[in-house]
């Protein structure tokens, strides 16, 4: 029997292991995974590090502001330069650097100093997911590049899974090792170390068996014609390199031009009021944790690694079923929107989770909340790869997650203030209908998820 990822078309029908993009999309799992360690060791080891340093809620928000605001900016600016550099080098730069960003970490002392790495990680880890999305336009058909968003999306709870237990064990055993002697580092600094240098493996691996899928030396000609079959024409040819100043000209030029598009101002639109409610989920439970239900380090360990569980889940099930319900016979706008609001819907299962007395059934109601979130970006995150060029994805990618990083941003001290003067209530309330507002606006903006026609009369942009 054929399985759920076996392929049939143009003759391919073997398992899924055996045909080579498969593995390019657990690759993108695996750098979103290491990607999400780094970024959440801060937020496990924040009960340790504010006792350290005597940050209160407010300063963490600023803390965290700082990584989320530089995430904006390098979506922003850095997508068409990942455009120009291609997936490989851009990735493999971009890894390098987040991992020395984490490192960095371990040598922080106060606000100040914390408030730099972050902005160098989130600067860094900008060019993940719009270069992630460059590839699934590069390798994957129409039907399956929700299923491929998927395995990416998954890499975000499986990192979030991962980065309890693991930051937490870093920091007890080096913490015992360092009152022995036996390490230079107290455990707080090697659950930053640790984790950056499994990026740096990452990246041997990735430079080494990488390529596009017109030139991979070990791709077979039948997954090949069927790699490229679909592959949506790019609006112009690339051009050699130029001078730094052509280069910006060049890049404002393209964002301009994207942004005649409606559908670019309703991807940018879904994230802003969306991406909110995930960050506040990644960022704050180990404070919630700590703070209102008097957990202590080796209870979160296990705790805020459930509600990534779930994540995990919906990251597969929504690309899963999207792909599904493309197969049988649903068209890609259809589908894309169908799972948009699946996922949008169930979000607002999160809310109870600040009124209950359990804390286990909180940990689970939170865990249900991130579920609907990951079924819907599972599908909302394949769209500009539905819509734009490859030659655009990563602009138009960059761009819209830049809206909702910005907005998480700003929303991170506003988070830390409504804690420090009232309480958690008011930001679930705020969380559990972003995601509805945010499939709002796909609707209204969005109207077919379908190849854009450039319009006459307007300039093509410059790569």
């Amino acid at each position: 029997m054929i399985g759920p990822m076996t392929t049939t078309t143009q003759g391919i029908a073997r398992p899924w292991w055996t045909q080579k993009r498969w593995w390019v999309a657990i690759m993108l799992c695996a750098v979103t995974m290491i990607g999400y360690v780094d970024r959440l060791a801060l937020s496990v080891a924040a009960p340790v590090v504010r006792k350290e340093f005597g940050f209160t809620n407010e300063q963490y928000g600023f803390i965290t502001f700082a990584f989320l605001a530089t995430y904006a900016a390098g979506q922003l600016f850095l997508g068409p330069f990942i455009d120009r550099l291609g997936s490989k080098r851009s990735l493999s730069l971009a890894v390098f650097w987040w991992s020395v960003a984490s490192c960095v970490h371990a040598f922080a002392r106060g606000v100040g100093g914390f408030f730099a790495a972050r902005a160098f990680l989130g600067i860094t880890e900008a060019v993940n997911f719009p270069a992630a999305y460059k590839v699934v336009a590069e390798w994957f058909p129409r039907a399956e590049r929700s299923m491929a968003s998927g395995f990416i999306t998954a890499g975000t709870g499986i990192g979030a899974i991962i980065a309890p237990p693991l930051i937490t064990f870093l920091i007890v055993a080096f913490d015992d090792l360092h009152t022995r002697g036996l390490s230079p580092t107290h455990g707080w600094q090697a659950a930053f170390i640790v984790p950056g240098v499994l990026g740096l493996v990452w990246v041997w691996i990735w430079k080494r068996h990488f390529y596009l899928p017109e030139h991979d030396p070990a791709l077979g000609e039948d997954e090949r014609a069927l790699v490229m079959a679909e592959r949506v024409a790019p609006a112009v040819e690339t051009t050699g390199r130029r001078p730094l100043s052509e280069e910006m000209r060049a890049y404002f030029a393209r964002l301009t031009y994207w942004f005649r598009y409606r559908e670019t101002w309703g991807l940018a639109l879904a994230r802003f009021t969306a991406d909110g409610a995930f960050y506040f989920l990644a960022f704050w439970i180990p404070n919630y944790l700590s703070d209102v239900r008097g957990f202590g380090l080796k209870e979160i360990a296990w705790a805020a690694a459930i509600p990534f569980v779930f994540a995990d889940l919906g990251s597969l099930v929504g690309g899963y079923a999207g792909q599904r319900l493309i197969r049988n016979g649903w068209t890609v706008d259809a589908s894309r929107k169908a799972m948009i609001w699946i996922g949008a819907l169930l979000v607002p299962l999160a809310l109870p989770a600040v009124y209950v007395d359990s804390a286990v059934l909180a940990v689970l109601l939170m865990g249900l909340g991130i579920f609907g979130i990951q079924v819907k970006s599972a599908s909302l995150f394949a769209v500009p790869a539905d819509i734009f060029p490859p030659t655009a994805v990563a602009t138009v990618w960059g761009a819209s997650g830049a809206a909702g990083s910005l907005a998480a941003a700003f929303s991170q001290p506003v988070i830390g203030w409504t804690i420090d003067k009232y309480s958690y209530e008011p930001v679930f309330v705020a969380v559990a209908l972003m995601h509805i507002v945010s499939a709002a606006c796909i609707m209204l903006l969005v109207r077919r998820i379908e190849p854009v026609v450039l319009k006459p009369g307007l300039r093509s942009p410059v790569l």
